[in-house]
This record gives C-alpha cells, sequence and structure tokens, in this order.
C-alpha cells in the first residue's frame, strides 16, 4: 500500500479509496440447513478444501464506488504517470 493509486473507472482520483481486507474463513456447512458444521483453521482444512489464494487487499474508488484488486488501481497510476513523462 505504499504505492500511487489512480482510479481505473473515473480516471480521476488519485486520493480518496476505501482498503478492503480480505480474511477468508474455511468452513464446512451443512448442505440442508446452511449452518456451519466445522471451521477450519486456515493450516489444518479439510483434505478436499481449496484455500483462498486471492488477493490480500481490495480497493474501492471513493469517488465512483469501483471496487478492483489494489494491482489495477497501482498500475493505473503507473501507467498514466508514464504517459504524462
Amino acid at each position: 500500500m505504499a504505492s500511487p493509486y489512480l482510479c481505473p473507472n473515473c480516471r480521476t482520483n488519485r486520493s480518496r479509496f476505501n482498503i478492503i481486507e480480505q480474511k477468508a474463513t474455511p468452513v464446512k456447512l451443512d448442505p440442508q440447513s446452511g449452518d456451519v458444521l466445522t471451521e477450519f483453521a486456515e493450516d489444518n482444512v479439510d483434505i478436499m478444501h481449496v484455500t483462498y489464494k486471492g488477493p490480500e487487499y481490495k480497493v474501492q474508488c471513493g469517488v465512483c464506488g469501483l471496487i478492483e484488486d489494489e494491482r489495477s488501481f497501482i498500475k493505473h497510476a503507473e501507467f498514466n504517470q508514464k504517459n504524462h513523462n
């Protein structure tokens, strides 16, 4: 999070953002009721359970509301900076 951001949608916002920290909790649900039967520790999931491999953070533009991976905002800022130099 130590890089400049630029919203890829509205292309004007460089300062107002919501940082969304993603924390996955692996669970096993009852197929009939939807109740949580088991909540696994991240290092001790069931053999048939794929662990979350998505981004640690998502970013929401504070102007237009777009939610994307953090790297999308960083890459747009880098690309825009290169084009203006």
